[in-house]
């Protein structure tokens, strides 16, 4: 080892990004990986080429591509077993779908609330609580939340069975983060505001490109710092 080796270098650190075939997850990952992390993604569909895809064939093998419907509980075991012994510096869950944004909630479907409750708050427990062990005792577990699953910013109504799924899947990361209030790590509720993805739409004020260091950022920040925060990308708490 030479003296301007850092333990950086000699053992870069590991994060696991849950829903990183597109759009902020995998833009999340390709920072990761330009910051010089090991980066393991997942992909709902496993015959698909994805972005995930390629940028694994480009990071000589410091990327790497593993297969998770999140909706399907049974594939959580598998995974887990997969990976096996590594340990995750950071494991982070980006999951949201949304339905119905300007249908009252009385109108909405029930089915249509169970896939939007089910992917944006059940699910994402689920792949946490299967995996949490895998992270380090001073690692980090986010998900990615957002600005509309606050109940105190809710001025302006619309969006609501996105607003409620967000909300629950804040509540649960906080009954989450309270079981695990001995422990040295860090939990993130992470708001990343209106941003161009598939989800957020093309009228969205903000590129990934000006976003996702920043999310990176606040991400990174937390490392070493115990207890949960409900954090926007600039570091600034959102309000409950």
């Amino acid at each position: 080892m030479s003296s301007t080796e850092t333990e950086a270098d000699r053992h870069p650190p590991t994060a696991l990004i849950v829903g990183a075939s597109r759009g902020l997850g995998h833009a999340m990952a390709a920072e990761l990986f330009d910051r010089g992390w090991n980066v393991i993604g997942t992909v709902r569909d496993a015959t698909a080429r994805t972005l995930l895809h390629d940028l694994a064939d480009r990071s000589d093998g410091r990327v790497s591509v593993e297969h998770l419907d999140i909706n399907e509980p049974d594939q959580l075991a598998p995974l887990r077993e997969r990976l096996g012994p590594r340990e995750l510096d950071v494991l982070f869950v980006n999951a949201g779908t949304t339905s119905h944004e300007q249908a009252p909630i009385g109108a909405v479907p029930t089915a249509d609330f169970i896939d939007v409750m089910v992917t944006n708050a059940l699910s994402p427990m689920r792949v946490i609580e299967t995996l949490e062990d895998l992270v380090s005792p001073t690692g980090l577990i986010g998900v990615m939340s957002s600005g509309q699953g606050s109940i105190t910013n809710n001025t302006s109504g619309s969006r609501e069975v996105y607003r409620g799924s967000k909300a629950a899947l804040n509540m649960f990361m906080r009954s989450f983060s309270v079981r695990q209030s001995e422990t040295r790590r860090a939990f993130v509720l992470m708001a990343p505001g209106w941003i161009r993805t598939a989800l957020g739409g093309p009228d969205a004020p903000y590129t990934m490109e000006e976003a996702v260091p920043r999310v990176v950022d606040v991400l990174l920040s937390r490392l070493g710092k115990p207890g949960l925060e409900y954090l926007d990308r600039f570091g600034q708490t959102v309000p409950w």
